[in-house]
């Protein structure tokens, strides 16, 4: 019987060694092992391949949102529609000329086809986004509603959707001003040939009195960006629903927009 209890004790001895090892390796293997960020891969017909790394720990909701749509194929096949020369060149519109939104059935196959905003994560709206905007810093596009009225200032920070652009020289001024979610890592050459193409003014610049010459005489097309997540799951965006800058147009001149109508 003695003997037995021995053998019982030795038992319980080895599987609590057993145990503390598994534990202790699974805590050495969590506080060591480091997650990749993901990388995304852009290709540019005619130009060629740039490389990003994207920064899920400063901007999650923008990250999320940019590789959702990326694998699922949205940006294959739209333009770089504006390009700043030593400021920045940007795409991502479906329309093609800064004015389109993605919507929920581009995140999602159940989506309801509405159009959505994302917040903006930077400091001005409360997010403590340390990216700096260097070259290469890729970042979301949205609008700026205060030149209208400084109160729409929160409508202006959570108004990006889909389009970004990649910083070709460093700004300061847009520090914590808008959504840095990524930089360039190989392929910088590429965004500088793209930023030296032929640039315009808009076609419709004399109508809406934006003379900015920056769209492209011939856009360069965004043939697909694809993301490597490295086996991490980041789900799908908070999605907003996108300020109607017309209805509140409406609004301070007491106009109801369903008294509106049109006589053919």
């Amino acid at each position: 019987m003695e003997k037995f209890k021995n053998v019982l004790w030795i038992i319980a001895l080895i599987v609590i060694i057993v145990l503390i090892g598994v534990v202790g390796y699974g805590y050495y293997r969590n506080v060591t092992m480091e997650v990749k960020r993901p990388i995304a891969t852009m290709e540019v017909e005619n130009f060629g391949t740039i490389k990003m790394e994207l920064y899920p720990e400063y901007a999650p909701e923008t990250v999320a949102n940019f590789i959702t749509l990326a694998n699922r194929g949205f940006y294959d096949g739209l333009t770089f529609h504006r390009v700043v020369k030593d400021f920045m060149i940007q795409g991502g519109d479906k329309n093609g000329d800064g004015t389109g939104l993605a919507t929920t059935s581009d995140l999602k196959d159940d989506g309801d086809g509405t159009e959505y905003t994302i917040k903006g994560e930077f400091i001005a709206n409360g997010v403590d986004n340390k990216l700096q905007f260097e070259e290469g810093v890729v970042a979301m596009a949205r609008s700026d509603y205060t030149s209208y009225s400084s109160s729409l200032a929160e409508e202006s920070y959570n108004s990006g959707s889909s389009q970004f652009f990649i910083m070709t020289a460093k700004n300061t001024g847009l520090n914590g001003q808008y959504t840095s979610f990524g930089k360039v890592t190989e392929g910088m050459d590429i965004v500088h040939k793209i930023e030296e193409i032929e640039v315009k003014a808009a076609d419709d610049a004399e109508t809406t009195g934006n003379t900015e010459v920056s769209t492209p005489v011939n856009p360069p097309k965004i043939t697909s960006i694809r993301v490597e997540t490295n086996g991490v799951d980041y789900g799908l965006p908070e999605t907003l629903t996108p300020f109607d800058y017309t209805a509140w147009l409406y609004q301070q001149y007491g106009i109801d927009p369903s008294s509106l109508t049109t006589s053919e």
